[in-house]
């Protein structure tokens, strides 16, 4: 009944700490697109539309990675001590939490962002093109959709395909802000 009772709380610290990284990440995300898209051209706020579809397609694919990868692999390159190796396992020991992070809280708050990035490009392009803003939208959302889905769906296979050398480059960018502790 204890060892129970101890799952319950650390779940509970889990999602604490869950929400607070997407609060963070949210508002950081947010700041940072709304900051850009104020007064910008239709180019710029392509672009920035166009990154954080990129950037959630990147983390639903490292998240999908994380989830099928074996890790005998990972264990030999980090017995060899290749840079980040030792972070890899550690990611694959921990796949629930790193797909939650990866697909739901950056995955899921790139998707809201590029919704909200999609409206403000919209207007723009009414704007520009002194054309109906309904239409524009439906044009401009249907696009971001269309891309973040088939870019998910074409990353999805590669990283099942290439779940161990996806997760090791992610251990190698991730190594650089964190080390693990022995």
């Amino acid at each position: 009944m204890f060892k129970k009772e101890k799952k319950k709380n650390s779940n509970i610290g889990w999602i604490l700490t869950i929400s607070l990284l997407a609060f963070a990440i949210s508002f950081v995300f947010s700041f940072a697109s709304t900051s850009i898209l104020n007064d910008v051209n239709m180019i710029v706020g392509i672009i920035v539309l166009l990154v954080f579809i990129f950037i959630g397609i990147m983390f639903d694919m490292i998240g999908v990675a994380v989830t099928s990868a074996d890790i005998g692999p990972l264990n030999a390159m980090s017995a060899r001590k290749i840079k980040g190796a030792d972070i890899a396992v550690l990611m694959i020991k921990n796949s629930a939490k790193v797909a939650s992070v990866c697909n739901d809280v950056v995955g899921d708050i790139c998707g809201i962002i590029s919704g909200t990035a999609a409206a403000t490009l919209s207007v723009l392009v009414a704007n520009a093109l002194n054309s109906s803003l309904l239409l524009v939208s439906l044009i401009v959302t249907a696009i971001t959709a269309s891309l973040t889905i088939g870019g998910k769906a074409i990353f999805k296979e590669i990283a099942i395909r290439n779940s161990t050398s996806i997760v090791s480059a992610a251990a190698k960018i991730v190594s650089l802000f964190y080390k693990v502790k022995k």
